[in-house]
């Protein structure tokens, strides 16, 4: 019993590696364009993606979030204010990721 116990968690850890392998080919090719970022689920995931080797666009609402994204990645993150409800400032940050990527096709928007 024990034996079979002990082969379903070695399986279940072997499932979990699999499932936690890269899935994205040339991750440093990639560009990830990510609003809300200031806080909550947006830095988090501007903060993991960075870690994983995309280039991130993050779009901050406040100075201070900006600021802060910047000291704690990489120089792979590029921080814009944005404020989605004003058109200039989206105007803006358009701007900036068409600048940012360049011919190296379309940023991936999340």
């Amino acid at each position: 019993m024990f034996l079979h116990v002990l082969g379903l968690v070695a399986l279940w850890f072997i499932y979990r590696w699999y499932k936690e392998t890269k899935r994205v080919s040339n991750q440093g090719d990639k560009h990830v364009y990510i609003t809300g970022c200031d806080s909550g689920f947006g830095n988090l995931l501007a903060r993991h993606l960075d870690k994983l080797g995309f280039h991130v666009i993050a779009g901050c609402y406040t100075e201070k979030g900006e600021d802060e994204l910047k000291k704690t990645c990489s120089d792979r993150l590029t921080a814009v204010h944005l404020d989605v409800s004003d058109s200039d400032s989206v105007a803006k940050a358009t701007a900036l990721i068409k600048t940012v990527v360049g011919e190296k096709g379309e940023p991936l928007f999340i």
